[in-house]
This record gives C-alpha cells, sequence and structure tokens, in this order.
C-alpha cells in the first residue's frame, strides 16, 4: 500500500502512554514528609535528591507526545483517516444530501475512558457513537498479524474503514434506531441486528477500498487480498471457534467470515454506498 507522503488528518487523539492520574493530597504528603525529616535532623533537599536518584527522571510528556507523533504507526493512522475524510468527504453530500462530519480517532495504550465508558485494548478497535469517536490501541495490528494470521497495511486501513463504516452509520441516525430495539428485541434476535450493522459497516470498507483503488491508484491487487483475509480472519465463527473450540451462531454480532468478506467485496465491487440497506433487506446477509 502506497501511503507515505500523503495527506494526514488532524482529527487525531494521541493518549497512548498516559498514565494514571496524579493522586490528590499528593503535594500535601511531600510536605508533611518534608517537615518529619527535619525533626529528625535529616537535610530535606538530600534526602530528596537521593530519593530522586533512585530512578531516572521520567521523559516530559511534551517530548514523549513529539516522537509518537513522528513514529510510522502514527503516521500510517493519521493518513488513512484523511484518506476516509477524503472520499467521504466526496460521497456523501450526493448521496445522502447532507455533509460528511468526519469522526475523530483516538490513539491509545492498554485502557481508554471514552464517552461510551472504560474500555481495554482487549476489546479491539470500537467506534463510541455518543462521543463520535473511533477508538485502537496499536497493539491490535500486533495481534491481527501474530494471532489471527492478518498480515499487510490494507488490512490495517480495513479495520479503520470499517470503523468509519459505523461513524457514517451514527450520522445517518441508524445507529439510534438499532440502539432503540435493544430493549423490544430477545438477545438472540438483537444479535441478528447487530450482525446486519456489522456486515453494513464492511460493505461501506468496501465501497471506501473501490474508490481508493480506482481514483487514488494507493492500492494493487495484494493489498484487496490483505483486507479480504482480514474480513475473514475476525469472523464470529472463527474466533469462537479458536477461543472455544466450537461455535455458537446465535452468539454472533459480527458475521462469520463468509459474510464479512462478501459484504466487503460487494462494496468494493458496485462503489455505490446507497445499497448499504441491503444489509438490512436480504433475507440472509
Amino acid at each position: 500500500m502506497r501511503w507515505e507522503g500523503r495527506r494526514q488528518s488532524e482529527n487525531v487523539e494521541d493518549r497512548r502512554g498516559i498514565g494514571a492520574p496524579a493522586m490528590v493530597g499528593g503535594g500535601l504528603f511531600a510536605l508533611l514528609l518534608m517537615v518529619g525529616l527535619m525533626f529528625l535532623g535529616v537535610d530535606p533537599q538530600q534526602a530528596m535528591g537521593i530519593s530522586r536518584g533512585l530512578a531516572p527522571a521520567p521523559q516530559p510528556r511534551a517530548q514523549v507526545q513529539k516522537q509518537q507523533a513522528n513514529d510510522a504507526g502514527a503516521r500510517f493512522i493519521k493518513t488513512i483517516l484523511a484518506e476516509n475524510e477524503d472520499v467521504w468527504g466526496k460521497l456523501f453530500p450526493p448521496h445522502f444530501e447532507g455533509r460528511y462530519v468526519p469522526a475523530k480517532l483516538v490513539m491509545f495504550t492498554g485502557q481508554v475512558q471514552s464517552g461510551c465508558g472504560m474500555a481495554s485494548a482487549s476489546s479491539g478497535p470500537f467506534y463510541c457513537p455518543m462521543d463520535k469517536k473511533v477508538y485502537i490501541d496499536l497493539a491490535f495490528y500486533d495481534e491481527l498479524k501474530r494471532k489471527f494470521g492478518a498480515p499487510g497495511e490494507f488490512a490495517q486501513a480495513y479495520v479503520i474503514a470499517h470503523e468509519i463504516g459505523h461513524h457514517i452509520q451514527n450520522q445517518l441516525g441508524i445507529s439510534n434506531k438499532v440502539q432503540q430495539m435493544r430493549g423490544r428485541l430477545s438477545e438472540r434476535d438483537y444479535n441478528k441486528l447487530s450482525v446486519r450493522m456489522e456486515l453494513q459497516a464492511d460493505f461501506l470498507a468496501g465501497v471506501w477500498a473501490h474508490y481508493e483503488a480506482r481514483y487514488a491508484g494507493i492500492l494493487d491487487e495484494q493489498d484487496i487480498l490483505d483486507a479480504v483475509n482480514a474480513a475473514a480472519a475476525i469472523g464470529d465463527d472463527k474466533i469462537q471457534k479458536q477461543a472455544q473450540g466450537y461455535v455458537v451462531p446465535d452468539a454472533f454480532t459480527h458475521g462469520t467470515s463468509q459474510q464479512r468478506q462478501r459484504w466487503f467485496l460487494y462494496g468494493l465491487k458496485t462503489g455505490d454506498p446507497k445499497l448499504m440497506d441491503r444489509a438490512f433487506e436480504v433475507d440472509e446477509p
């Protein structure tokens, strides 16, 4: 995938490496410690200097952020997000009669506080409709390659495009309509509705890939194969089989490997966003 040197999005928040907030009262504790040392006849400055010498001084947060902002992972994320912004900025108005409002993307490490609550990296990349942000721990890409056998840069790009598909669903009001059905349906039936949402997002990722391949000229046949492989790698059936040794179709929430491949390729082939509703209309998506 030929992404280097292309525009990078500014709609990215880098929260990697942010530790827990400092404890309230830390300053008061330090003051009391210094007073105690004085009563014991110890030079507080000398004692605090020894304490500081036990561990290296941490890098300033601004310096860490500057280093991270220039790493290859951050540049890739920002470029792929920009590519999505450019494509949907052109497609959204004529097809959906409105202006596309770009999503924010948050890079984090380990766990993150989102508008949908606290989430950990183990849940994988996700989109929060409450704050309209995509969240991703870049370590997921290592897992995608190592655990799921889906290497390649466009496999990584597909993951972002899928989450942007959820952002489009949110902007169109689809996410809210589906969420309103949660209390009206059984868990089994709601899972089926969730599967259709996910496959529709796969379709939209395919539409984006269609325009990247046709007009941007940054994709080749191997890139498409990488994306198809990634779609198959994170199918519910494959993940369940790998995790527990058997498959429970009623518990599917994202679709089978075959379904995810099929809907991505359908979007790739047609390039028509208006066909996205077929994910909810066909009997067997």
